[in-house]
């Protein structure tokens, strides 16, 4: 009996040795921006990875309309927008086209000549940066390589000082 005993402990303890680490997330195990496969607010147009402006820093938003740290963000996008002007910002979101296009009117983000705000039909970016909190930013610098993620409600100077080191 003492033997069966100490052949199951030893079994339990040698199954839970071996198991696996967690697999990482996409966005760490492949650190530059994803390929994107968006849709403006058009229906129609793509947009995608060969899109974005070369040698410039990237900053993917993940977003919802109906999301107020989302809409907070979004207000201190445009008032800031001078400062963030170098950068080009993508706000992504895999609500309908009509939210989508109202919240970038409400906010101004439609003026902004490097904001594009875009609907992710395949809903892609969720599953490759694993969202638990929106609004989630993802920052590349100039050659595309991630430099960090924020979860939640960031202020725009944290972002700045993220970029700073590009």
């Amino acid at each position: 009996m003492k033997f069966f005993l100490c052949l199951v402990f030893v079994s339990f303890g040698l199954v839970s040795f071996g198991q696996k680490d967690p697999i990482e997330p996409a966005y760490k195990r492949f650190p530059t921006v994803p390929a994107l496969q968006l849709l403006l607010s058009d229906s129609t147009t793509k947009y995608t990875k060969e899109n974005l402006p070369k040698k410039k820093p990237v900053l993917i938003i993940l977003f919802s309309p109906d999301c107020e740290h989302c809409q907070h963000e979004a207000e201190q996008i445009v008032a800031n927008k001078e400062n963030l002007k170098n950068i080009q910002i993508v706000m992504a979101t895999t609500y309908p086209i009509y939210k989508m296009k109202a919240f970038s009117e409400q906010y101004g983000l439609s003026q902004m000549e490097n904001v594009v705000v875009a609907r992710d039909p395949f809903y892609i970016l969720p599953s490759f940066y694993e969202i638990r909190n929106l609004p989630y930013m993802a920052l590349y610098d100039k050659k595309g390589k991630l430099l960090q993620t924020f979860e939640g409600s960031v202020g725009i100077d944290k972002i700045l000082a993220a970029f700073q080191g590009d």
